[in-house]
């Protein structure tokens, strides 16, 4: 059987009508090809064997979430993905059919505030400092900890190790309004790490939306196996001095 290849058609200026201006242009993006085939292989493989490695962590991490704080465990929260639906060259953004702005998945994450912590602020970033947060959470937080349980998403299939951080459907509709280039971001499936994460902190305002989005669209625009293992060596840093982690 032939080997199946994704070849992203090249997205010339696609501008956005709603959200354009001329101090925020749109982006010039061309995906770079990738072997779909091989990119789920070694995307498979990596996350198994982190899985096996890092059992022992997760199932200590599980235990002090559940000592030190009432609720489950896990966080599963609704994140949007990757959308497979190629826009016409010079397209102009119709949210009618773009719905979701990509296909939707429930992702896993160690639980690090407490029961019900949004019931009165809402959907909101998280803050320095943050009371929602727990004690232990915000260890698991500031190394990253917390992100581990998504390397099942990974075996899944709704996300890669490497590419641009899924975000919450309430929050995307947001920043699609405010940011231009904000839903080229999905022409890549969505990772565990990135080359936002590893240039920058836990998002607090539009500004650092808006430059996380320039490093995503960097990473889409140069994305290969060789660039996602480079990467994968540049978060370790990231993870041992909790660069950026709150």
């Amino acid at each position: 059987m032939a080997e199946i290849r994704e070849v992203a058609r090249p997205i010339e200026l696609v501008r956005f009508a709603d959200s354009a201006s001329p101090d925020c242009p749109a982006a010039e993006v061309i995906p770079r090809e990738r072997s779909e085939r091989l990119d789920r292989l070694v995307n498979v493989a990596l996350s198994a064997a982190a899985l096996l490695i890092f059992f022992p962590v997760m199932l200590l991490v599980a235990v002090l979430v559940k000592l030190t704080s009432p609720g489950p465990i896990l966080y599963v929260q609704t994140r949007v993905g990757r959308d497979r639906r190629q826009a016409p060259l010079s397209a102009t953004y119709d949210r009618r059919m773009q719905d979701l702005g990509g296909q939707v998945f429930s992702i896993y994450k160690f639980r690090t505030m407490h029961v019900d912590a949004e019931d009165v602020s809402g959907v909101v970033w998280a803050t320095k400092s943050d009371p929602r947060v727990t004690l232990v959470g915000r260890f698991l937080r500031k190394a990253r900890l917390d992100e581990l349980p998504q390397l099942v998403n990974v075996v899944q299939g709704d996300m890669n190790i490497v590419g641009p951080r899924p975000e919450r459907p309430s929050i995307f509709a947001r920043l699609r309004e405010n940011i231009a280039d904000y839903p080229l971001r999905q022409l890549a499936k969505p990772g565990i790490t990135g080359w936002a994460q590893i240039n920058q902190g836990y998002d607090q305002n539009l500004d650092d939306v808006r430059a996380k989005v320039r490093y995503d669209l960097e990473y889409i625009n140069r994305q290969c196996l060789a660039e996602d293992f480079r990467i994968m060596l540049k978060t370790f840093p990231v993870v041992l001095f909790g660069k950026g982690g709150q």
